[in-house]
């Protein structure tokens, strides 16, 4: 790194040159602040500290806080630690305070706190059966200080009802393409709900012609104006819906495989449910791995990786097998065509939500199934399987570890054929 005190001009020009693209707009200032920051030497005590703090001023320090938590650069982080450490000195009333352990420590302190809630969502869709309910879990997160509801209509109302909830996440509402922009404009995750439901009698299958343009060109919007954004796909098919959207960010020249996401977190869901209820199990101590893809047969529940341990007889396996799958079936059956499986779609959304933030935020281990692009299957460009998430999306990717005989001949004969036929639909439907 460069002196800092002796290049203020050159620090920020790399260090604007490190930062993510969604804090472009603030280059500028950076690049104005910065060389404020080192009027003097840190060591010559001989000029204000009152009056330099004052020319600097909160604003800055503001800034540095928060790109503090978005650079993955080395270079980057290295450069804003001793931003920070300038800022606090600068804002302490005496040089007899200042010792660099004294200030160091401050500033990692205020770090840590600006990571809790920073963020910025976008839920396109958030006007629907399954976008109203995930934008109101949102609401609640305490990670989200930003919550952008989009959809074509009615979304401007879903935001002013929200917007009177007490917590700190301040809601816009966009309608209408010529808003789109707007919401996605410095998102970091974006969450896509949008797109018809299933009615009885429907697969999921059958509503792809119209999600999946859909999905299409939201994705387009996606590429030209949040190309680094966590980006989740919610709308069905997702076995084809991911492929699309990964080859219109490929078109586009921005898709990075680790920030593109189908999640498939429902599965998760149902499967903790009925296993704990089957086995007498606290639910909320229960888990059970969703590998495959998010439709029919391509779940595959993974009950012999069970936690805790559970044994299964080969009839209560196939039916706990069978009643995952057929999840979503038995709640639009049960609705009797009013609806899909909205309430508990949005639960599972907003948990896998809140996994990439705590990911965002640096948090360790944030373990999630979801369906991401990988050489775990072979042939099978994408599935869903355990990934560690981090900073920049999937950290590392877990694979599925040791199946027994039934979950190895379910996941050859069944769910790698229908899965693979559901990306190359997917992928001729983004190349027309």
């Amino acid at each position: 790194g460069a002196d800092l005190s002796c290049c203020p001009t050159d620090v920020a020009t790399a260090l604007t040159r490190h930062l993510p693209p969604q804090f472009s707009l603030l280059h500028n200032e950076i690049l104005n602040y910065t060389p404020k920051l080192f009027t003097s030497p840190m060591c010559n005590h001989s000029r204000s500290i009152a009056s330099t703090a004052q020319c600097v001023g909160p604003k800055f320090f503001h800034i540095v806080q928060q790109l503090s938590v978005h650079c993955s650069s080395a270079l980057a982080h290295f450069h804003l630690s001793h931003l920070a450490c300038v800022c606090v000195y600068r804002s302490i009333s005496t040089p007899a305070m200042f010792t660099p352990a004294r200030t160091l420590r401050t500033s990692v302190r205020l770090f840590s706190v600006s990571a809790q809630a920073n963020h910025k969502v976008a839920v396109l869709g958030g006007a629907g059966g399954i976008g109203q309910p995930l934008s109101l879990l949102l609401k609640q997160n305490k990670r989200v200080t930003r919550l952008a509801v989009y959809d074509l209509d009615h979304s401007k109302g879903v935001a002013s009802d929200l917007s009177h909830i007490n917590t700190d996440a301040k809601v816009t509402g966009h309608a209408g393409e010529a808003e789109l922009p707007e919401a996605l404009k410095g998102a970091e995750v974006v969450v896509i709900p949008a797109g018809l439901p299933r009615k009885p009698g429907m697969t999921r299958d059958d509503l792809f012609n119209t999600n999946a343009t859909i999905v299409l060109n939201l994705s387009k919007a996606i590429a030209k104006h949040c190309p680094k954004a966590l980006v989740a796909i919610i709308t069905n098919p997702v076995n084809s819906t991911v492929a699309i959207a990964a080859e219109v960010l490929k078109k586009n020249g921005v898709y990075d495989p680790k920030r593109l996401f189908g999640v498939t977190t429902l599965d998760v869901t149902r499967a903790r449910t009925f296993v704990a209820e089957k086995k007498g199990l606290d639910v909320k101590k229960t888990d059970v791995p969703v590998i495959g893809g998010h439709a029919g047969v391509t779940i595959l529940p993974l009950l012999s990786q069970t936690t805790p341990a559970a044994t299964f007889s080969d009839d209560e396996r196939k039916a706990l097998t069978e009643r995952i799958q057929n999840g979503g079936t038995e709640v639009v059956e049960a609705k009797a065509g009013k609806g899909s499986a909205t309430l508990s779609m949005a639960l599972a959304g907003a948990e896998f939500v809140d996994h990439l933030l705590r990911g965002l935020d640096g948090e360790k281990n944030v373990v999630a199934c979801t369906m991401v692009e990988s050489d775990v299957v072979k042939g099978c460009r994408f599935f869903a399987n355990r990934v560690q998430l981090g900073a920049n999306g999937v950290e590392k990717n877990l694979g599925y570890g040791n199946l027994n005989a039934f979950e190895k001949t379910k996941l050859e004969k069944e769910v790698v054929p229908e899965l693979v036929s559901s990306i190359e639909k997917g992928v001729k439907f983004a190349a027309q």
